[in-house]
């Protein structure tokens, strides 16, 4: 199984949500999947002109000529991408966004109906993309990704491609501060690799494994 990770943190293996990121491929791996990292911080990818040329005039291809020149075939080799972002007002980082926005060449013009809406399918030579998503944020609540996870399961759905789910750690800047005080958390990093292991042999991560990733770590 291939795997592509997109790491949208401008910190790169250095952020709170690496924290997370790094033991859920480390499970992946252990599971046998081919696991490939790129970094939006290193990755020249311009911002969608939204002129779809990539559906009208040449199908499948940008205008633009940059890294996404490459990546975007990548994509269609692999079985997974994970999207792993801290969050940024509500969201993800712009370059994570860019990102996101410029798979529109993966889509065809056409329209059709699906779960009762006005949906694009993805080109015919292409096969569906699962997503999950990897986050953290600096507030208590989980609460606080809500609109984060609804803007992934919408682009999944639009997409025509299944959400796997997320796995999320709030209070990541205190996490890591803790780590590094001395604080053992073995069981949320042995979680964030069984989550790692489970999506690749299920398909799926069990809610339970997921709650212990995102367990509190300190009173609010």
């Amino acid at each position: 199984m291939k795997v592509t990770v997109i790491n949208g943190s401008p910190s790169m293996d250095e952020g709170n949500t690496a924290l997370i990121l790094t033991p859920f491929m480390d499970g992946m791996m252990a599971a046998g999947a081919e696991v490939d990292v790129f970094y939006t911080k290193k990755l020249k990818i311009k911002p969608c002109d939204g002129d779809l040329s990539c559906w009208l005039k040449t199908p499948g291809v940008c205008i633009h000529h940059d890294d996404m020149a490459w990546l975007l075939p990548e994509l269609g080799e692999s079985d997974l991408l994970v999207l792993s972002v801290p969050l940024y007002v509500d969201g993800m980082p712009g370059p994570a966004k860019n990102f996101v926005d410029r798979m529109i060449p993966r889509g065809d013009m056409r329209i059709e109906i699906r779960e009762g809406r006005c949906r694009h399918p993805i080109r015919e030579d292409l096969k569906p993309l699962p997503v999950a998503l990897v986050s953290s944020c600096g507030f208590w609540e989980i609460e606080h990704f809500d609109h984060l996870l609804a803007h992934m399961q919408a682009w999944a759905n639009n997409a025509n491609s299944p959400f796997l789910g997320a796995v999320l750690r709030p209070t990541g800047p205190v996490f890591k501060g803790m780590l590094e005080s001395g604080m053992q958390f073995d069981d949320i990093f042995q979680a964030a690799k069984e989550a790692g292991r489970q999506i690749i042999t299920k398909g799926k991560m069990s809610s339970e494994t997921l709650a212990v990733i995102s367990r509190p770590i300190l009173s609010r």
